[in-house]
């Protein structure tokens, strides 16, 4: 079992920043892939990043490259992962979710098996 917790979430004008954290509880955080999805009102749940257990293997969507960096500390009692966002766009607007998945297909929300509850992200323009 891993419990999940988002924060960092915010109003932010467009150009700025913001820091997604996502802090996990489970005695196996450190052997899942986590992953960030967003959603947008009246749309689908999508793909946004994701890191490999080890932190090694990094994976983002086309719309975020280059803008967006994930992350993760599996050090024991501090098991994070994090979203840095810079250069926010209107478009970013969402609700941000964090994810675990034991598997390996990381751009799939139907195949992450534990989920937060959800931070909101507002960039005006």
């Amino acid at each position: 079992q891993v419990q999940l917790v988002e924060s960092g979430g915010g109003l932010v004008q467009a150009g700025g920043s913001l820091r997604l954290s996502c802090a996990a509880s489970g005695r196996t955080f450190s052997t899942y892939t986590m992953g960030w999805f967003r959603q947008a009102p009246g749309k689908e749940r999508d793909f946004v990043a994701a890191i490999g257990w080890s932190g090694g293997s990094l994976y983002y969507a086309d719309s975020v490259k280059g803008r967006f960096t994930i992350s993760r500390d599996n050090a024991k009692n501090t098991e994070t992962v994090y979203l840095q966002m810079n250069s926010l766009k209107p478009e970013d607007t969402a609700v941000y979710y964090c994810a675990a998945s034991a598997g390996v297909v990381v751009r799939t929300a139907r195949r992450y098996d534990y989920w937060g509850q959800g931070t909101q992200v507002t960039v005006s323009s």
